[in-house]
């Protein structure tokens, strides 16, 4: 059964950073578009970041507006992972955020939760002012 698994969640002080890392169970997944997602509570899940399989082991990222300049999404090819570094955090990115993934997806659909096949189960951040 595929699985994605989240960690690096936690409680940080605002301006400081965070690494969240997800695993993927297959192999297949380095092929696969990937992407990050938020829900604060009481909040519609929400886009962060996603990465797209651009042929020869390349990716391209996509950024939400509101955390572009501050967290950076990439790939380990080799680690079946992806990771998402966040730097300068606010209060407001405080949410469990989760990982997903989907095996193809066209640019306008990368945004869209619904869009992604798989999912994991989820980490915590939680930001301090």
């Amino acid at each position: 059964q595929v699985q994605l698994v989240e960690s690096g969640g936690g409680l940080v002080q605002a301006g400081g950073s965070l690494r969240l890392s997800c695993a993927a169970s297959e192999r297949t997944f380095s092929s696969y578009a990937m992407g990050w997602f938020r829900q604060a509570p009481g909040k519609l899940c929400q886009f962060v970041a996603a990465t797209t399989w651009s042929g020869s082991n390349t990716y391209i990222a996509y950024y939400a507006d509101s955390v572009k300049g501050r967290f950076t999404v990439s790939r380990d090819i080799a680690k079946n992972a992806m990771y998402l570094q966040m730097n300068s955090l606010k209060p407001e990115d405080t949410a469990v955020y989760y990982c997903a993934a989907a095996p193809s997806l066209q640019p306008t659909q990368r945004t869209v939760p619904t869009n992604y096949n798989y999912w994991g189960q989820g980490t915590q951040v939680t930001v301090s002012s």
